[in-house]
């Protein structure tokens, strides 16, 4: 399957999904994109300039910022067990401060700590 048959029904795929057609397409300058573009939705702005897509970019910061934490791993099964602890802990600390009083937060606080107290052995 060539390149351009690829997108076209990945663009098929979008549209299906999405029901109706967009007014603006915002991508990277691949040209076979153009070509997707032409034979599905015309009549749709198709925007490739520099910056347009900084938004679908920026949604992927955060996975971004793990990955630059991982590269220190020597595998992925390594990096992955650090993770899933880390979650495991993050989740503990990790209160919500903005959604509760000051003395439901204190509770909490203290609860997280002894919980935690518990698998380090202090």
């Amino acid at each position: 399957m060539a390149e351009r048959d690829i997108v076209v029904s990945y663009f098929r795929r979008l549209l299906r999904k999405h029901h109706g057609e967009p007014r603006k397409i915002v991508t990277d300058k691949l040209r076979s994109y153009n070509v997707a573009h032409r034979e599905l939705i015309p009549e749709s702005i198709h925007d490739t300039s520099r910056y347009a897509n900084n938004r679908a970019e920026l949604s992927h910061e955060p996975t971004r910022v793990r990955e630059r934490g991982m590269r220190k791993f020597k595998s992925m099964k390594q990096a992955q067990r650090f993770l899933g602890t880390h979650a495991a802990v993050y989740n503990l600390f990790n209160l919500g401060r903005h959604l509760v009083s000051a003395e439901n937060h204190r509770y909490r606080r203290l609860r997280a700590f002894s919980t935690w107290e518990k698998p380090v052995a202090i």
